[in-house]
C-alpha cells in the first residue's frame, strides 16, 4: 500500500465531502484505540475543526489514559482539534435501573453492550447538532464488511467512513506513518463495551490477521472444505460471523408496495 498517497486520498475525500455538505467539521468519539485515533488524525489533517469526544462508561483506566494522550497529541499538532469528556456511566446506570430486570445474563450483557454504544452514538449527535459537524465512523473493512463487529444503529451509526475499506492491518500502517501514541499503536484491540478487560480476539475467537485473511479467502471464492485444522476453524468463524451480522452490513429492508396496490 502506497500508505501516503492513501492518507492525502482519504484527507481530500473528507475535505470535499464537508465542503459539499457544507458543514463545519467533524465530531469523533475518542475510545483510544487505534481506529479512532486514525481517523481523528485524518480529520485533522483536512483543516475543518474536529472535536475529539469521550465518552466513558465504568472504563478502564489504561483506555481512558491512551484517549486523553492520543488527544493531547492531537491539539499539539492541529489548531483546530478541541476536545470534551461526557462520563455516561450515570446515564448508563439510570437506564439500567429503569429497565425490567431479566434473569439471562447473557442476553442482557450483550444488550447493555450495545446500549452503550448506542448512548454514545446520541451523544456525538448532540454534539453534531449544537455545531453542524459530521459524525465521522471509525470501523474498518474487517469489522464494518467482514465479521460485523460493531453496533447497529451505535459505532454503525454514523455520517461517513473514512477508514472503512481499509484492512485492519494498512490501518496499523497508516497509524505508524501519522506517528499515533506508541501506547494505542500496540494496544491490544477492545471495544471496551463490558466494563472488562476483554479483547475482540476475546470476543470474536481470531484475530484481525486471521480474520483478515480469512476475508481474502472468501473474496477468493474458497469454502471451508478448502482449509484445515485451525484455517478450517478460522474461516468458519468468519463465515458464520458474516452470515449472521448480514442485516448490519446491507441497507434496512424496505416493503415496497405494488403499484396496483396504490
Amino acid at each position: 500500500m502506497n500508505t501516503e498517497k492513501v492518507i492525502e486520498y482519504i484527507v481530500t475525500w473528507l475535505k470535499d465531502y464537508a465542503t459539499n455538505a457544507k458543514v463545519n467539521g467533524f465530531v469523533i468519539g475518542i475510545s483510544g484505540g487505534i481506529d479512532s485515533a486514525v481517523t481523528s488524525t485524518l480529520c485533522a489533517k483536512t483543516g475543518f475543526p474536529v472535536l475529539c469526544v469521550e465518552m466513558p462508561i465504568h472504563q478502564s483506566e489504561n483506555q481512558v489514559s491512551r484517549a486523553k494522550e492520543h488527544i493531547s497529541q492531537l491539539k499539539e499538532r492541529f489548531k483546530k482539534v478541541s476536545s470534551i469528556e461526557v462520563n455516561l456511566t450515570h446515564t448508563f446506570e439510570k437506564f439500567k435501573s429503569a429497565v425490567p430486570k431479566i434473569e439471562d445474563t447473557t442476553t442482557l450483557n450483550m444488550s447493555l453492550a450495545n446500549t452503550r454504544a448506542r448512548l454514545r452514538m446520541t451523544t456525538l449527535y448532540y454534539f453534531a447538532g449544537l455545531h453542524g459537524y459530521l459524525v465521522a465512523g471509525t470501523g474498518n473493512k474487517v469489522e464494518d464488511f467482514g465479521v460485523g463487529f460493531f453496533t447497529k444503529y451505535g459505532d454503525g451509526g454514523v455520517d461517513l467512513s473514512p477508514i472503512a475499506d481499509l484492512m485492519k492491518s494498512e490501518v496499523y500502517e497508516i497509524a505508524k506513518f501519522l506517528e499515533v501514541p506508541n501506547t494505542i499503536q500496540k494496544a491490544q484491540p477492545t471495544d471496551g463495551l463490558f466494563g472488562d478487560s476483554r479483547t475482540d480476539e476475546d470476543q470474536i475467537g481470531a484475530s484481525y490477521d486471521e480474520l483478515e485473511w480469512a476475508m481474502n479467502q472468501a473474496d477468493l471464492g474458497k469454502t471451508i472444505n478448502d482449509f484445515e485444522n485451525r484455517e478450517k476453524e478460522v474461516f468458519t468463524i468468519y463465515k458464520n460471523r458474516n452470515k449472521a451480522n448480514k442485516h448490519k452490513m446491507v441497507a434496512i429492508p424496505v416493503c415496497e408496495i405494488p403499484k396496483e396496490l396504490k
